[in-house]
């Protein structure tokens, strides 16, 4: 394991791309920009930036620890926050040292501080009150999914309101984002999150162990492997058919394909390890039916907002972040959906979709222009393992009782 640990501190620098702006742009101003220092610990991956008031991404670096959580067959929290403290200043400095700013020189320092991993916010945390307390700067504490929804503001001309669907391995949340720290919760998951049960899914079929899948996070193994695959061998029953509301469930359907799996186990006569003949099948109807779940609760919460003139049918835009927001199948349905509505439809590049530090300073530019959360105190600033997003009208979406109308084909 330490091993591991130490060939994965070579932080990699990630040069701005997929409409980001370069350093360059900004050059020729003659004012200092402002500057805020991103850093993001939430769950498994180190990472940090530098981002200036004009999103220009001066310099930023990423300790992912994938392989490790790969050998261990999952995140473990404190294999997590060990990963974490060994990484965390060797990113830091590597982010300020590609920027080519000072710490002296930021506006702010920016961090999670909400919702994830409580070992791993900790490490953040501790680390960011250090240099904050030491350099005497500004502190801008960060709900992690609020940053999410907001990165879509860095690579693209967007205005609120708009609806942004989160999607990820701790998160799956409906809301609608009319101003920075202004948001509406429409929805969310009710027990586990699509890219957790995706990994779950794939520990399970042993995917690990497939030859294409060498070295691929579970739910990346589904993808890739669904595409191969046909979803209409398999048919798993839609959750909460019965529930006119925008909420979700997958751990009901992670039953239904572990069943589903132990009678096909039964028929090839193999033991649980070993892989199924029609692993491909089964990975194209999973990730086929996770998809239709998605885009129907994602449709109710479309028509929710236009009745209720919350979003104008004029100018509606659906925003799709998060790293589920990376699979393709998924993000192609979705932009089906969109486009069938005539809403407008926006995604942040994939290497943004997953969790970086680029969000977390975008998060607190977008912050200090707002003059929102910008502390000169840090005392008494704790983080939060569970943390709302915005304010929860889920019981109107509910009492609406919108009905959907059939999805057509994606």
């Amino acid at each position: 394991m330490k091993s591991i640990a130490r060939s994965l501190l070579r932080a990699a620098r990630c040069s701005p791309a997929g409409g980001l702006r370069s350093r360059s742009a900004h050059c020729g101003k003659l004012h200092r920009p402002k500057l805020v220092l991103g850093i993001e610990t939430s769950c498994d991956d180190t990472a940090a930036a530098v981002v200036d008031e004009a999103g220009n991404v001066l310099g930023e670096a990423l300790q992912c620890q994938r392989e490790v959580h790969l050998k261990t067959g999952g995140i473990i929290p404190h294999v997590a926050q060990q990963l974490h403290r060994e990484n965390i200043e060797q990113v830091v400095k590597e982010a300020l040292s590609v920027s080519g700013v000072s710490v002296n020189e930021l506006t702010a320092i920016a961090t999670t501080v909400k919702p994830g991993l409580a070992l791993s916010l900790e490490v953040g945390l501790d680390y960011s009150l250090k240099l904050v307390n030491k350099y005497q700067k500004p502190f801008i504490p960060i709900h992690h999914m609020e940053a999410h929804a907001l990165t879509i503001r860095l690579t693209n001309q967007v205005e609120f309101p708009f609806l942004v669907l989160l999607l990820s391995g701790g998160h799956c949340i409906l809301a609608v984002a009319q101003g920075v720290s202004d948001f509406l919760l429409l929805g969310q998951s009710i027990d586990i999150a699509p890219g957790d049960m995706l990994d779950k899914v794939a520990r399970r079929l042993s995917l690990i162990k497939h030859p294409e899948c060498h070295g691929m996070a579970g739910g990346k193994a589904i993808e890739h492997l669904a595409q191969t695959g046909n979803r209409q061998q398999y048919t798993f029953s839609l959750p909460m058919q019965r529930y006119r509301n925008c909420d979700f469930s997958f751990s009901g359907l992670q039953n239904l394909i572990n069943n589903t799996i132990i009678q096909k186990e039964k028929e090839e006569g193999i033991q649980e390890g070993e892989l199924l003949s029609c692993v491909k099948d089964i990975a194209a109807a999973v990730q086929h039916v996770v998809a239709i779940h998605i885009i129907q609760r994602t449709y109710r919460a479309m028509l929710f907002c236009i009745k209720n003139g919350i979003l104008s049918p004029k100018h509606a835009t659906l925003v799709v972040s998060g790293g589920v927001a990376s699979n393709q199948y998924i993000r192609k349905g979705l932009q089906a959906l969109a486009n069938a509505n005539s809403f407008a439809f926006l995604s942040p590049p994939p290497r943004l979709c997953t969790d970086n530090g680029v969000m977390i300073a975008w998060n607190g530019i977008e912050r200090l222009r707002a003059g929102l959360g910008v502390l000169n105190s840090t005392e008494g600033i704790r983080f939060e393992p569970k943390a709302p997003l915005g304010t929860d009208i889920s019981n109107q979406v509910e009492e609406d009782s919108i009905k959907v109308p059939k999805l057509r084909k994606i």
